[in-house]
């Protein structure tokens, strides 16, 4: 595991877009940063520190850093596994599926989504066809990049439905860029991950799993595929993953999972991009409840009542308590440090793709595709893990659809509090009409999809409006 201070360096051009506002991107006039993208790209050194800035970057964009207006907090509150403990406009309007359009949150999740797809852009157009970089850098660059843009256009097109495709930094076109259909924007999400696919290679760079591998790229496109409903790629990419034991394995202590780098781990963000002496996730931060924690939610009766096995290791090393005056409030527990600033050694990484993913992901496709044994197979083994009993000795399973309920089931019990995982489920099977059972809820059929924010298009005639809102 690294020291923090190792990774202290941030490119002249990742700070520069960082220094831009999300806002400024729809800007016509070109800013002066432009001048200095030559000098960025003029060595295997500089161009390192660019990429390097970007993945730091990440743990300091909304969207993708598990902060409070992140897809993991968002998401996770417009589902049903948490309850909210706060009265902020904005967080109770996701939790209560009525989120008005120029709901600040919705806005900094969204301008965080295209901040980083802009500097991703930026960055491939700086490596093309650049004679002053290595071929093996230039591979490097654009596989990271495009895997990032992948898993950006991923979640906004999960999030929002139809979504502007911005594939260039052209200030005059993005600035006006209507919106495209989901179905292209799946499509280049498949050729960006195919693309990153082969030219990433299988081992870590530097054995630091906060550099994607070609594997972390296969993990993702077995996620794309299953919400496409290509069941043979799901399975297909997930295996190769799965196969991959030299990299990874199930860990049979819950706790380790989420340390920094653990054999679980397929792809994670270093809380490095603190910048300072702070060493904690933005999870931990967020979720853990203590006396001096002021945490916005915690978890759901609903979502406890999914652990009918008080034995299983999720609910008891995953799920802690907290007392207030008479009441006993339950909340996410993967991340163990609330606060570190101590500036030293980092140990959690906040994990984006993980090996169990891929266990449950094969066993719905196996499902889907007839193959009960084999779904059954996976399953058992994140129950194992868990230490509650197989299929088979908890309960029979008679049809297909009965299998893909627990495997449902236990998806939620899993995922809980990472990338809205639950969200997004409920949506892909059709099954979000339950969250009208929800506390102060106002779910119906058109609160699927977030809305567009107002301001972008009071900025952008071409951007149209959700239905619903």
């Amino acid at each position: 595991m690294k020291n923090k201070t190792i990774f202290r360096s941030l490119s002249v051009f990742a700070i520069s877009l960082m220094l831009i506002s999300c806002e400024d991107f729809v800007e016509v006039e070109t800013p002066g940063y432009k001048l200095d993208s030559e000098a960025v790209f003029a060595s295997d050194q500089t161009a390192q520190s660019a990429l390097d800035g970007i993945f730091n970057q990440l743990f300091n964009t909304s969207f993708v850093n598990g902060g409070n207006q992140s897809v993991t907090f968002t998401a996770g509150l417009s589902a049903d596994n948490f309850s909210v403990t706060t009265t902020t406009q904005e967080v109770v309007e996701f939790h209560q599926n009525q989120i008005i359009p120029t709901n600040s949150y919705n806005l900094t999740l969204w301008s965080g989504a295209y901040n980083m797809i802009y500097m991703v852009n930026a960055m491939l157009a700086g490596i093309e066809d650049n004679p002053s970089l290595s071929q093996d850098l230039k591979d490097h660059m654009e596989g990271s990049g495009k895997f990032i843009r992948g898993l950006t256009y991923f979640n906004l097109v999960n999030l929002y439905g139809d979504v502007p495709l911005l594939l260039g930094t052209g200030y005059q076109e993005n600035a006006l860029a209507s919106r495209t259909s989901s179905e292209i924007v799946y499509n280049q999400i498949l050729e960006d991950l195919e693309n990153a696919s082969v030219l990433l290679d299988e081992n870590y760079l530097n054995e630091d799993r906060t550099r994607p591998n070609r594997f972390s790229v296969l993990a993702l496109l077995a996620r794309v595929h299953l919400f496409l409903g290509n069941w043979e790629e799901a399975e297909y990419y997930n295996s190769q993953v799965i196969g991959a034991s030299e990299l990874y394995e199930i860990l049979n202590d819950p706790n380790e999972v989420f340390l920094a780098n653990s054999r679980e781990a397929i792809w994670q963000i270093s809380p490095i991009g603190w910048g300072n002496s702070f060493t904690h996730t933005r999870e931990g931060n967020l979720f853990i409840k203590n006396a001096t924690a002021n945490t916005p939610v915690v978890l759901s009766e609903s979502f406890l009542n999914a652990f009918e096995n008080s034995q299983d290791k999720r609910h008891q090393e995953w799920v802690s308590t907290f007392i207030a005056e008479e009441d006993t409030l339950h909340f996410p527990y993967k991340y163990k440090i609330q606060y570190d600033a101590s500036s030293g050694e980092l140990t959690e990484y906040s994990m984006v793709l993980r090996l169990a993913e891929q266990y449950l992901i094969r066993a719905e496709a196996r499902a889907r595709l007839g193959n009960l044994p084999g779904a059954i197979q996976d399953l058992n083994i994140i129950r194992s893990r868990a230490g509650i009993p197989s299929i088979e000795e908890s309960q029979p399973l008679n049809s297909e659809d009965e299998l893909l309920e627990m495997i449902i089931l236990e998806r939620r019990r899993e995922l809980f509090a990472e990338w809205g995982h639950r969200w997004f489920d409920l949506n892909r099977l059709g099954k979000s009409e339950i969250l009208a059972n929800k506390e102060n809820s106002n779910w119906n059929s058109s609160s699927n999809l977030f809305p567009i924010p107002s301001s972008e298009r009071i900025k952008n005639p071409n951007l149209s409006q959700n239905p619903g809102y």
